[in-house]
């Protein structure tokens, strides 16, 4: 259903691409490492809401295709800043010289999980061996997955995993065609109807519940941005981090704010989908460290990761390099 959705909106999507403030000062480019969506919110929110205006800012939104293009785009200065996967990033900048750099974490959590439903025998994440479990061919998830299972005793060869269309993991799991799917956090509200409307009961297993601790989206900008216009930078992230809490606390206006902006998408449906996503950047590690922050030990832990999906050396790279925390201001 997403990706009917999705194809059909892309033309016009991109058609608005460009939000601008009429009033604003500085001009900032911000990519997207998709297409608008819930997950996609505090940016509109900083538009609509006028904090980024109120920061002395014009904001331009440029849709994206992943969060590889993002980083190329941002790197190449295409665009300014944006967001993108920070594991991504760390991978990049490994193995070659990346002019970006992460200044402020978006989801403190990765977004990876099991769906599955009541009666196919799956209530924890080892009941996962010996079951059927359909993926998307893309999905980053594939990569960490190896991961997670070895953290659980397990193997690829635990389980039976096929390819499959994005758009067709829930009727798969709906018709009883598997026993499981991989999928992300992000799109809960739209499984979850998907079973109500199947008659089904929905099981959800998020792999960081199960050792998969990382970070995931990250504000990443532009390294001669950063230099030349470090104060622009410097209020766009708080201005960005105003939009955060305010997604967190209205996430009604922050439906209605993107529909706003896109008026092709839902605002209802935009509201589901940043609801579904906002737990990833508020919940226990929030209440520990900062919004925004990037926890040494945990950016440690999230390369540790990368560099085991990657087949990367660990200790060839310093992921605190491809890190300044100088931009947010609880730091």
């Amino acid at each position: 259903m997403r990706k009917q959705i999705i194809s059909t909106l892309v033309p016009a999507l991109f058609a608005a691409g460009a939000a601008t403030m009429a009033t604003a000062q500085d001009v900032v480019t911000y990519q997207l490492d998709w297409l608008p969506g819930g997950d996609k919110s505090p940016i509109y929110v900083c538009i609509e809401e006028g904090f980024c205006a109120d920061a002395g800012i014009e904001v331009e939104i440029v849709p994206g295709r992943g969060s590889t293009e993002a980083i190329t785009k941002i790197a190449t200065g295409t665009s300014d800043i944006g967001s993108a996967d920070i594991g991504a990033l760390m991978a990049a900048a490994a193995t070659e010289e990346v002019p970006a750099t992460a200044i402020m974490s978006i989801f403190n959590t990765g977004p990876h999980a099991f769906y599955t439903l009541a009666g196919n025998g799956i209530e924890s994440f080892t009941d996962i061996e010996g079951k059927s479990v359909a993926t998307s061919p893309f999905t980053s998830s594939n990569v960490y997955l190896p991961l997670v299972l070895a953290d659980n005793g397990l193997t690829e060869d635990a389980i039976e995993l096929t390819n499959a269309d994005p758009g067709a993991l829930g009727p798969l799991l709906m018709t009883g065609r598997t026993d499981a799917i991989i999928a992300w956090l992000t799109n809960v509200s739209i499984f979850e109807a998907q079973a109500a409307e199947a008659g089904k009961e929905l099981i959800i297993l998020p792999w960081s519940d199960a050792g998969l601790e990382l970070y995931s989206a990250a504000l990443i900008a532009n390294d001669t941005f950063l230099e030349e216009r470090p104060d622009v930078a410097r209020r766009f992230v708080a201005a960005f981090t105003q939009s955060l809490e305010f997604a967190n606390a209205n996430p009604a206006a922050t439906g209605a704010a993107v529909a706003a902006i896109v008026p092709e998408l839902d605002a209802a449906m935009v509201e589901a989908a940043w609801m579904d996503s906002s737990v990833l950047a508020f919940n226990e590690i929030t209440e520990a460290f900062p919004l925004g922050s990037f926890d040494a030990d945990r950016v440690a832990k999230t390369w540790t990761r990368v560099a085991a999906a990657q087949d990367l050396d660990p200790a060839a790279f310093d992921p605190e390099t491809v890190i300044d925390r100088s931009f947010v201001a609880a730091e």
